[in-house]
């Protein structure tokens, strides 16, 4: 058996509950940069004028109850902002801070 194949297991062990929790932290974590993304086009268009003062009331009520389920989400699961940002390498972190 070569050096390289003694490295890795042969089997990944899995239980249910880590793998459930992986998933939903790559669920977490796609939802928090659309988060983000829809956060900055708001302010975007809030600078550019786009908007009228319910429009603006509105989405930041309704960004705020975005932010407070995904605390709630990730307490649920004991899980950090610093888990849901995945290491891209050289491009750095997916999520901003």
């Amino acid at each position: 058996m070569s050096e390289e194949r003694r490295l890795f297991p042969q089997r990944l062990e899995t239980d249910a509950e880590s793998v459930e929790r992986d998933l939903f932290k790559l669920v977490l974590t796609v939802i928090e940069l659309v988060r983000q993304l829809m956060e900055k086009q708001a302010l975007r268009r809030v600078d550019e004028g786009d908007l009228t003062d319910e429009q603006i009331e509105g989405l930041g009520t309704g960004l705020m109850h975005l932010e407070q389920a995904m605390e709630d989400l990730k307490a649920r699961y004991d899980l950090t902002a610093e888990d849901l940002n995945i290491d891209l390498g050289p491009l750095g972190p997916l999520l901003s801070e």
